[in-house]
Parts: structure tokens; sequence; C-alpha cells
């Protein structure tokens, strides 16, 4: 007698099957386990990214005070600082980065967002941690000593990097792993700009060009968000804004919509501008100079020293020069010191457009560091020069709060068009100036803005929709899948349910031809356990042993079940599993009651019923698509017909002396040299086979085989 291996069916609870196929918590039959495995993951995700920005923020802090910081003041209105350390400092910094990024990221120069934006849409959500961690350290020494770069980039990569490297310790699938990318992309923005609903806003928005959002991430990028900017803020301090001075600031006329109209424009320009910059450095007319990472990085921080001797406000990282224009300290400083409202104006023109390129030239050389930042201080500068210009050609005419409000909203500006992504530029400099009065605005500038710039925007590897995104390929499957339960296409009455009992003859002989079953074995209503064709196949072979060996001994007790509320996107991984195609269906109530059958045939016909129904839709919404499907039967048509020349299938008009006369009466095959195989009518449709005894209409169209 063969060894038993049935026992108790390892069914365990509702949850079993699942539990041992993903992560808690990601099974989507189950809400509750579902939504308590996102905020249990996304709460990690965002505390490690809180934690990171904590870092990377104090790491920039000392930095920046004991290298540049220690050289000229970036929040000043001096201009014009010839100094051997301004200009040389940076080129160090360069050459350490881009030796960074060379040796131990392979050189690729890629900035933060962009590199999410890349592995979201084609890998997966698979980001190695060690890329995004060297480059957010080589981002510290770069900026330290004076390069035109940002932290967000590089910790917003760096967070994505932390969410990803949490969901492949876990398994999880690509589908799941973007999630947990997108959830650290947004915590990283959300606590170093300290806005964590503009962060969550900004990361499930970043992927694409136009204004879209990746619903499934949005909870997980809140969660995220929300705890990462709350370790962030305790460590760094509570009860403060980024940017401060700005919460006074608030809208207040009809009358000021002008100037924020001209400065949508003006931000939308500066977008352009620092999109071709960087594009020009990143270029292959650049890279033919075919010089190393670190030597092409070091002769692009020699440019900006030599910028910032003329212009030292470019190397400011911190927004302090931003922060003295809004509190109005700089006006006050250059008022004292004699200048005009044009001196102002050409400072802050000059200044931003400065800051394009020695960004471009810093970011696109070294590989390290953000482009971001310089967005949100390339805008304030912006509005800056907008207000100071106002003031040299209509003295008086805007107040110093319209001033201060003008360099504001423009931080916003410059984000929306060179990251498309309006909405979440317009919450992410609200949360981190407190200017809540100014909404209107910056919706106005925005939008303005993007619609003007985001043609040029920074992230190339942005793709128009989700459409488009191989993220979403067969979405519309997917969520079919998820909506249908086992319930609604279960099978009750199952023809090879048997006894333990049962002898291996009894179950041979019940086997239709040409069939796998798989055979149920069932004592009062509860399952044992199931006899597959492997198993039957292992033992068949020996002599005489179909009448000894009985069901309870060759079944095997561990085979996959589903239940009727499980949901056939979750089933069928358990059809991977194994090569059977019908799946027990148990009780709802946890048991082991058998109560029927889920064929995996049954799931093929459903689908194909789905798509016939779509592809009905379609046609009746976009007639023009019909075009597409008569070509469709076309192909198939001629798919099947063997012939030794491509061009042995032909469409023709039906010849004006055989119109009115069927194709037996104009013995078309001999007359022609040609067998007709399809018929197409005036409305696209074929009658194949045709009927010899139909008469041929002129306007109609003939599928022919030439002989």
């Amino acid at each position: 007698m063969i060894p038993s291996t049935s026992g108790s069916l390892s069914t365990g609870s509702r949850r079993g099957e699942d539990a041992a196929a993903q992560p808690p918590g990601w099974d989507l039959s189950e809400p509750a386990w579902r939504w308590s495995g996102v905020f249990l993951l996304s709460g990690v995700i965002g505390v490690l990214s809180g934690l990171a920005a904590v870092a990377l923020d104090a790491a920039l802090d000392f930095g920046a005070e004991a290298a540049i910081g220690r050289l000229t003041d970036l929040a000043g209105a001096a201009v014009v600082v010839p100094r051997w350390p301004v200009l040389l400092l940076p080129a160090v910094g360069g050459l350490a980065a881009g030796a960074l990024v060379q040796w131990f990221c392979g050189g690729e120069a890629i900035h933060g967002t962009n590199q999410v934006v890349a592995v979201f849409h084609n890998h997966g959500g698979a980001l190695p941690l060690a890329s995004p961690a060297i480059r957010a350290l080589a981002a510290v020494g770069l900026i330290s000593c004076g390069g035109s770069a940002g932290p967000e980039g590089p910790i917003s990569a760096l967070g994505a990097g932390i969410g990803s490297a949490v969901g492949g310790r876990l398994g999880l699938p690509p589908r799941l792993r973007r999630v947990c990318l997108i959830a650290g992309c947004a915590g990283g923005v959300g606590a170093v700009f300290q806005c964590p609903l503009g962060g969550a806003l900004f990361a499930t928005g970043i992927p694409y060009r136009e204004p879209e959002f990746e619903a499934e991430s949005i909870v997980p990028a809140f969660v995220s968000s929300v705890l990462s900017y709350s370790t962030f803020m305790a460590f760094r301090g509570y009860g403060r804004h980024l940017i401060l001075g700005a919460d006074r600031l608030t809208f207040s006329s009809p009358l000021e919509l002008g100037p924020y109209a001209l400065l949508g424009i003006l931000c939308g320009g500066l977008a352009i501008l620092l999109g071709a910059c960087v594009r020009l450095v990143e270029s292959r007319s650049a890279a033919r100079l075919r010089l190393p990472r670190w030597l092409s990085a070091g002769i692009g921080g020699l440019i900006v020293g030599t910028i910032a001797c003329l212009l030292p406000q470019i190397m400011d990282a911190r927004y302090r020069f931003i922060q003295a224009a809004i509190s109005g300290t700089l006006f006050e400083e250059a008022a004292a010191a004699g200048r005009s409202a044009w001196a102002w104006a050409a400072v802050f023109g000059l200044v931003a457009v400065a800051k394009c390129a020695a960004s471009a030239l810093t970011v696109g050389t070294s590989g390290a560091g953000g482009l971001l930042g310089p967005s949100v201080f390339i805008g304030g500068a912006a509005g800056a020069a907008l207000g100071a210009t106002a003031e040299a050609v209509f003295p008086g005419m805007l107040t110093p709060d319209l001033r201060a409000a003008l360099t504001t909203v423009g931080m916003a500006g410059v984000i929306s068009a060179s990251m498309r992504a309006p909405l979440a530029a317009i919450v992410m400099v609200t949360e981190m100036t407190g200017a809540y009065g100014l909404i209107v605005p910056l919706m106005l500038v925005c939008v303005v803005s993007y619609v003007a710039g985001k043609r040029w925007g920074l992230n190339d590897a942005q793709l128009g929709s989700s459409v488009e995104s191989p993220a979403h390929a067969g979405d519309a499957l997917v969520h079919a899948l998820r909506s249908w339960r086992v319930r609604d296409l279960m099978a009750a009455d199952w023809p090879h349910v048997v006894s333990p009992h049962a002898t291996l003859g009894e179950m041979v002989r019940s086997m239709p031809a040409g069939t796998r079953p798989l055979f149920i074995v069932v004592e009062e209503g509860r399952l044992l356990g199931v006899v597959s064709l492997t198993e039957i196949s292992r033992v068949i072979s020996e002599p005489g042993i179909s009448e000894l060996v009985i069901a309870a001994d060759i079944m095997t007790s561990r085979h996959p079940v589903t239940r009727p509320n499980d949901r056939l996107y979750g089933v069928l991984d358990k059809f991977r599993r194994t090569n059977d195609n019908v799946l027990p269906v148990l009780a709802e109530d946890g048991s082991d009651r058998y109560i029927g059958v889920l064929a995996r045939q049954t799931i093929h016909r459903r689908i194909r019923e789905h798509v016939d129904r779509l592809r009905t839709h379609v046609h009746r919404e976009h007639e023009g698509l019909a075009a597409l499907e008569q070509d469709d039967q076309f192909c198939q048509l001629v798919l099947g017909i063997s012939a030794p020349r491509a061009d042995v299938v032909q469409r023709m008009t039906v010849p004006a002396e055989v119109a009115g006369r069927s194709i037996r009466q104009a013995d078309f095959r001999r007359r022609y040299g040609a067998q007709i195989i399809a018929v197409q009518q005036p409305d696209g449709t074929l009658r194949c086979p045709p009927d010899i005894d139909v008469p041929l209409a002129g306007d109609e169209t003939l599928l022919v085989i030439r002989s």
C-alpha cells in the first residue's frame, strides 16, 4: 500500500492561501487586511524617508556653513565678488561629486525626479538604493561647495529608493513595488520641503506630463508623507515654515491679476530656458568631448565659480536670497547702498537667468543634485525681478506686500512648468510659505506657466498619460478581474467528486477521453484533498495496482483552494501555481466544507465575453475604429491561408460584367483565374465563405486568391 499523503487540508483561516502568496495587507479581496497593510508599510517607508531627510538636511546645514557660507553672504545684494576661493570651490565640489557618480553609479547623468519617473515606468519600480544614496552624498558635497543644485531631487530619489528597497525586501510584485516607490518619493519631498500634502501630490503626479495622478498610490503617498514630515519636524522643530514672512500676504484686488498673469508668462519662459540649458549640457554634442565624468564636472564647477564671482547668489541652495526678498531686507540693503529700482530689477533678472545656466552646468555635468530646488529659486527671483521692474517703471504702483507676493507666487510658477505639476506646485509653495491668502494668484500663475512651458519640461522620462505607461498595461482587464468574484463563476456540480475510498481503477475509468480532470476527494461534505493526473500517472504503471490504491492513498491535501468572495485577480495567482484546470471552492465561513469548483476555462470565457462587450462599446462610441476591425478580419483571413507568395491574396472590386450575377453564374474562377474566399459589404462586414448563388453587387469588394 502506498503511504498516504492525506491530512487536514491546508486552508486554515480565510486568508491562509493569500498570506502565503503575498504579504499581509495587500489582499484586494479583504479591505481590512489590505488597508492595514497599506498603512503599516507606508508608515515604515515614511519614517525611514523622514530620517533620511533629517540626515541630508543636517549635513547640508553644516557643510554649507563650513564651506561656501564662510566666503560670501548668499542672502545679500552684493554682486561682483572676485575671490579665488569662490572661483575654485565649486570646481572642487564638482570633481568630488563627479568622481563619486562615475565610480559608484556608472556615470549616468540623470537628476533625481527623472530617475524616479524612469524607474516607475520602465523598471517595475525597482530602484537600487545604492545609486540615490551615493548621489545624495555627492549632492551634499557639491552644494556645500557652492554648486548650483538642490537637495530636493536627491531626497526624492533617496526616499523612492527606500520605498523600492522595502518593497523588494518583502518580495512585492512590480505593481506594488511601484506604489512603494511613489510613497518613498512623497515622503522625501514632503519632509525636505516641509509640505506633506504637496509632497504627496507631487509624487503621485510626477510620472505624467499631463495633470494625472497615480490613483493606487494616493493613499500610501499621503500616509508616507505625513509620517516623513512628522519625523523630520520632530528633529528640525515644529511651528515654522521653510520660507518665513509670507503668511501675512493676501490677494486683495482683481487689479492684481494683471501682474500675476505676466509673472506666469515669465515663469513659463524661464522654465523653457532652464530646460534648454540642461539639454544643452547633457546633449550628445557636449558628450563628444569624451571627458570623464569627474573632469567634466570639475570644468562645469569652474564655470559656475566664474559666474558666482559676478553673482554669488546663484550658489544659494537654502533660499536665503529669496527669503530676504520676501522679508524686504534685501530692498532695504540695496536702498541704503543707493541702488535704484532698475538696479534691483537687473540683479534679480540676471540671478534668475544665471541660475538656469549654473544649475544646468552643475547637475548636467556631475550627475548629482537636483533641479527641483533651483526651479523654486528661479521662480522666486523672477517674481522679485517683475516687482522691481514695475517699481522702476511705475514708482509706487505696487505695494511692498504685492512685490513680496510676486516673489512668493513666482516660486511655484517655474515648478509648475519645469516639473509639469501645476496642482502640486500650488500646494507645495502654500505649505512652504504659509501663504494661504495667495491661493488665487498661485492658481493663475501656475496654470499660465504650465501652459506656456510644459512642452519643455525637465523630466524626459515622463509620459503623456497612464495609457502610455507599461505600468498600466492591461488595466481595463485587471480592473474587471478585481471586480469579479469566485461566486459569480463557480460551478456547484463537478462530475469528478469522489470519496476517499474510491479505487484508482474507478477514477481512471471515469476519465473522459482527452481530458485532465481533477478529482475532488470529499467525505461528509468536507474537502479532504485532491487527486490530479500527476498522482495517477505516478502509480498507474504498476501492474494490478488499480484496484488496490484508493483516493486517500494518493491525494494531496495542500492544493490551493478558494472562497466564494475571493476576487478573480487574486485567484489567478493560485492557478499559476498549479497545473490543474480547476480549484476547489470552500464555504465562506472558513471551514473545509466543499461547495463547488472554479474552472480556468470559465474565467477565459468570461474574459472573452468582456472583451467582446468592450469592442462593441468602442465601435459604438468611435465609429472610425470599425475600419481597424475590418482590417483585423482581413489579416486573420490571410493568415489562415497557406500561400507560396506574399501577394497571392488580393482585393478587387466586382467587375461590371458580372455585377448582378452570382459567382456560379459568372463562372468567376475560370474567367478571372481567381477564387473568391470572402465578399466585403459596403458597411465593412464580411461574408465568409461567400454564397456562390447570391448575386454580386457593384459596390462590393471581393477577397480573392489568384491561381
